[in-house]
């Protein structure tokens, strides 16, 4: 029996990995037409404040870019970050708070957000003060996230970082901008200098009339030789 191969053509095999790629698919949506947060929110983080050690170490982005559109949404998408990794290590009465904590903020994985850039920096803080923040994020988030779309919000942005060197001039560039150097002193020692050649001339020839006067015999010493 003879078994026919299938026609794969340069066309065909384009538009299988078309298909296969799932970056080429067009931009991800990030929208939320039902809000994803509830009324009672402040409830669950409430409660894990109350339980939680406030001072508990915890690390926030310090650079985060301050965008009206995308900012709480980032901040939280950190947070969510932190409360996974709480979990790993946290026991069961710990879980089942974090857990509701989580849930509050797990919308932020429905989107398509790209690794974390590496140009954030993050400094310690207290958990206490995550929890704050992530809870003012939602509030300040709630009324608007139906009416936004969060799609250009996918890659998080940092702030311009102040400290970071201006590229370097050419010489050329300094030396078209450089002012001259003021020339005056050399100008006054070059109007200076005949006076002092004359001065120095005029020495010279007194001590040579000097020398001469003296080497003169007297005419008493002409008479006595």
């Amino acid at each position: 029996m003879t078994v026919l191969a299938p026609a794969w053509s340069p066309t065909t095999s384009l538009l299988l990995l078309l298909l296969l790629s799932p970056g080429l698919g067009g931009t991800p949506d990030c929208t939320f037409p039902q809000s994803p947060i509830s009324s009672n929110f402040a409830v669950a983080f409430r409660k894990l404040s109350d339980y939680l050690l406030q001072d508990y170490p915890v690390t926030v982005a310090s650079n985060l870019q301050d965008d009206e559109v995308c900012g709480a949404l980032w901040r939280l998408v950190l947070a969510q970050r932190w409360m996974i990794r709480l979990k790993t290590v946290a026991g069961s009465q710990m879980y089942i708070l974090l857990e509701a904590v989580d849930t509050e903020i797990h919308f932020v994985t429905s989107c398509a957000f790209q690794p974390l850039p590496s140009c954030l920096r993050f400094v310690q803080t207290n958990i206490s003060h995550l929890l704050q923040d992530t809870s003012a994020q939602l509030a300040a988030l709630k009324p608007q996230i139906k009416s936004r779309n969060f799609s250009r919000c996918l890659e998080l942005q940092c702030q311009p970082d102040p400290s970071t060197p201006l590229p370097p001039r050419s010489p050329w560039a300094l030396g078209a901008t450089a002012l001259p150097t003021p020339q005056h002193p050399l100008l006054f020692l070059l109007l200076l200098l005949p006076l002092v050649l004359l001065l120095l001339l005029a020495a010279a020839w007194r001590l040579h009339g000097q020398r001469r006067w003296r080497r003169t015999p007297c005419p008493r010493e002409q008479r006595g030789l």
